[in-house]
């Protein structure tokens, strides 16, 4: 009986072992794939708001603007190690409007989408980060056109892997057809919101550099899927 056990043990491993080279092995050619694409797959990150928009204040006097930059540079760094190509609507403290814009805000949302659709890109991705009257709600949660069945499919991509940095995130992915960054010519594009700079914990985290990093990385590794289920 214990021989049985012990082979049943074996074999299961094996079974594990074999499943996980496997997909190894799969992700290993699909991401060589990616790098030999003529032409290069094309992904824009979009680092929301900038210059003399904060975005959300966080509990401690945190500007979003400066932590939305932190994360899309690293987002950038990462998919150009997986040789994609990638388009950044600031790689700097800016916005997009033109000093003699009136209406800044506007200005900027409107020059970033018409950049959206110069690129023809395969994916956008907008990284924001959120607030709330209650401090005690928290979570990253991913926005996309409603109607959009491919920012569907991203948003779900994008939604399980910043999931995966918190077990108690239940957030899901939301439908949505207000926000003007979500209405462009091109599809998909989804909104990343990190997080809640008015939850304490959460606010400490998305200024950690290690955990922005973390957040790169689950950002970069649900845009991978995506690809890859849309190949």
């Amino acid at each position: 009986m214990k021989v049985q056990k012990e082979f049943w043990i074996l074999g299961i491993s094996f079974f594990v072992l074999l499943v996980i080279t496997v997909v190894r092995q799969r992700d290993q050619l699909f991401l060589a794939a990616l790098s030999k694409a003529d032409p290069p797959v094309t992904i824009v990150i979009d680092a929301g708001h900038g210059g003399s928009d904060p975005g959300k204040i966080g509990i401690h006097g945190e500007e979003e603007k400066d932590i939305n930059l932190n994360i899309s540079l690293l987002v950038e760094k990462l998919l150009k190690k997986q040789h994609i190509n990638v388009v950044m609507t600031r790689n700097t403290d800016t916005d997009l409007s033109n000093a003699s814009d009136q209406n800044k805000k506007k200005s900027d949302l409107i020059r970033r989408r018409e950049l959206f659709e110069q690129t023809d890109p395969a994916l956008v991705v907008s990284i924001h980060q959120n607030s709330y009257p209650d401090s005690s709600i928290f979570g990253g949660q991913v926005f996309y056109y409603e109607g959009s069945e491919q920012g569907k499919q991203l948003a779900e991509c994008l939604q399980q892997s910043i999931s995966s940095l918190d077990p108690r995130n239940k957030r899901q992915i939301k439908a949505n057809s207000s926000y003007y960054i979500l209405k462009s010519a091109i599809s998909p594009v989804v909104i990343c919101e990190c997080g809640f700079l008015s939850n304490e914990e959460e606010c400490s985290n998305l200024n950690a550099p290690a955990y922005q990093e973390k957040l790169a990385k689950a950002i970069v590794t649900g845009i991978l899927n995506y690809l890859y289920q849309s190949k």
